[in-house]
């Protein structure tokens, strides 16, 4: 069923350039072709998925984790990503605290930062 196919995450954007420039020029997404013809574009990552940018006038922004990545090493990925621009969430609050910008979670090491719309986005990496 559908457990089986390839997902694509959309992700609504208010200003095209400016997620692309973050998406690719920060992240390192490399687009899928040029724009559809509703305007989106698309990014091919791991495991089969499919992240696109889709624009929306009013945005939509999520004020949960939309995308978390998986990485095996999260102190080198937030270095490389920090010389990239990208800025991470620091937390102090019951239950959810970062120490450079990496917090424990049971056997889950994860560190938070958000993209040019406002979405929260994710490292995560497995401690066990």
């Amino acid at each position: 069923m559908l457990s089986e196919m390839n997902v694509t995450t959309m992700l609504p954007v208010v200003d095209m350039d400016r997620a692309r420039a973050f998406y690719e020029g920060k992240l390192g997404f490399r687009p899928d072709g040029g724009p559809k013809v509703d305007g989106r574009y698309q990014y091919h990552v791991g495991g089969g998925a499919t992240i696109a940018l889709i624009p929306r006038p009013g945005g939509t922004k999520a004020e949960h984790t939309a995308l978390s990545f998986e990485v095996r090493d999260i102190a080198e990925r937030i270095r490389s990503l920090e010389k990239a621009g990208v800025v991470f969430e620091e937390y102090d609050m019951p239950g959810l605290k970062t120490v450079q910008h990496v917090c424990v979670l049971g056997s889950e090491k994860a560190a938070w930062f958000r993209d040019t719309e406002g979405n929260y986005l994710c490292l995560h990496e497995d401690a066990g």
